[in-house]
């Protein structure tokens, strides 16, 4: 039996991202750079031109094009902002080099993956997690909060909509071998996480994917149905097909409703929090957060002192085995 050791306190964070996409640019490392006691130091991508523009756009130290030699560099911790297929891999390599992992969603294509991957973080001695951001917004905590409480009574229902209008083009999306899916992959998944994190655990979950509008090798609409374990029943829709929606977060339970708007496919504005109680006026709050910021700020004092954040590699992998069980798998 392998003995595990616990890691002493470290100063500061010295981080490696793999994957130079998009979201890193432009999401991610900007989050990153704002953390006092964090820094870049190593960039990998399989472009070597495209992580040493990363590297000096934000000042790392090193750039690589080979896996191997990025995990050897002077890094304690990484960020895999990969295609999905690769995080597989990656997060299995990371993990037996001794690098505790922030990996983003979903965390692989299937749930016999996803099991290898915490196992081996957990034979490694290494912190697994996963970028589900929406959890960490001020307004997500206060309607958990109200739920634990007992505020609203015994919970009914929780329903979201989440659809956006993104055509087919040439991104991994689009390549089922590479993503796993569409829109169920993609946006599904946050709000199946979103949802475990406000009631509980999903009993049992029943769904529907298809393609409305643009038709490629992935589904632009899936929804499903469910039930929680602890009370109530769950529902939503996510899709890439609509150019106007209403997306929001509906709560309800016996003594009252919350509604949250502006969180689902917003880049800018303060998120809504509503509020309606039996005998009471209805109550509304308005706040700005940066979700990326405020999960990496638990993320970076969690790896420091070598605790586990608040979403583990099993919410990774219980959240894939839904959406497998979506699409009937």
């Amino acid at each position: 039996m392998k003995m595990k050791l616990r890691r002493t306190s470290r100063p500061k964070l010295r981080w490696g991202i793999i994957g130079c996409g998009k979201y890193a640019e432009t999401g991610f490392i900007p989050a990153l750079m704002e953390l006092k006691r964090s820094r870049l130091v190593s960039v990998y991508s399989h472009d070597i031109s495209r992580a040493n523009s990363i590297k000096n756009r934000f000042s790392a130290d090193f750039a690589f094009d080979n896996l191997d030699n990025f995990l050897s560099s002077d890094i304690d911790s990484v960020y895999i902002g990969s295609i999905n297929s690769d995080h597989y891999e990656q997060v299995i390599r990371a993990a037996k080099a001794g690098k505790d992992i922030l990996c983003e969603k979903p965390l692989s294509l299937t749930s016999e993956q996803a099991e290898e991957m915490v196992r081996v973080c957990e034979e490694n001695n290494v912190l697994l997690t996963i970028n589900y951001v929406l959890r960490y917004h001020p307004l997500v905590i206060k309607a958990k909060e109200l739920i634990d409480k007992g505020v609203l009574g015994k919970i009914i229902t929780i329903g979201s909509s989440f659809n956006i209008n993104y055509p087919p083009d040439d991104n991994y999306r689009f390549k089922k071998e590479l993503s796993g899916g569409g829109a169920l992959w993609d946006l599904g998944t946050h709000i199946i996480d979103l949802f475990r994190f406000l009631n509980g655990d999903i009993k049992e979950i029943k769904g529907f994917t298809d393609n409305i509008i643009y038709k490629s090798e992935v589904e632009d609409f899936a929804s499903a149905i469910f039930n929680f374990e602890k009370s109530g029943y769950g529902y939503f829709t996510a899709s890439y097909n609509s150019r106007k929606a209403f997306n929001r977060i509906e709560i309800v339970g016996y003594n009252g409703a919350l509604g949250i708007d502006n969180l689902l496919g917003k880049k800018a504005g303060p998120v809504k929090l509503i509020i309606e109680l039996m005998g009471e006026t209805k109550k509304s709050f308005r706040k700005r957060g940066n979700i990326q910021l405020l999960l990496l700020k638990d993320v970076e004092k969690s790896f420091l002192h070598d605790q586990q954040p608040m979403i583990k590699g099993l919410d990774g992998l219980q959240n894939i085995r839904l959406l497998e069980k979506i699409e009937n798998r």
